[in-house]
């Protein structure tokens, strides 16, 4: 009888073990934890060991660190109709991680489809650049036959 006692409370240890593993998460300095409890928002952890209560609490981190992230090129059609390729470098970082997880469905996705729309409106509502300095040249001194 005692190796079969000593196999159930092996098996209880081991339950306790991963239990108690499961409740524990690791923020960093950087990182924000969104803790989510039954699906609903509960509070936003800072950095260091933090507890949550296993498959009742579910923890997002969330960096907050500036985030370099590269804006795709834009054909770009100006006011004067001259098309111009643009290609620009987006620096964004997160203030609020509760609002960036639950208003937005992926904020990074989102972050990156503004930053093209943006500029795409901008460079559409100004001429070609270069374009105005080389017409005045022109104008200042015209050609001699």
């Amino acid at each position: 009888m005692f190796p079969t006692e000593l196999i159930g409370w092996a098996i209880i240890l081991v339950f306790i073990i991963s239990i108690i593993s499961s409740a524990v998460r690791v923020l960093f300095e950087y990182q924000r934890g969104v803790v989510f409890r039954l699906g609903r928002f509960a509070m936003v952890k800072g950095p260091g060991l933090r507890f949550v209560i296993p498959v009742i609490d579910k923890i997002i981190k969330v960096s907050l660190r500036t985030v370099a992230m590269d804006v795709p090129p834009q054909d770009v059609i100006t006011k004067d109709n001259v098309s111009v390729k643009v290609n620009a470098v987006l620096y964004f970082r997160v203030v609020e991680p509760e609002k960036a997880l639950i208003e937005v469905e992926d904020y990074l996705y989102a972050t990156s489809q503004l930053a093209q729309t943006s500029l795409r409106s901008v460079l559409g509502q100004h001429g070609a650049p270069g374009r105005g300095r080389a017409r005045a040249a022109r104008q200042n001194h015209p050609r001699r036959r």
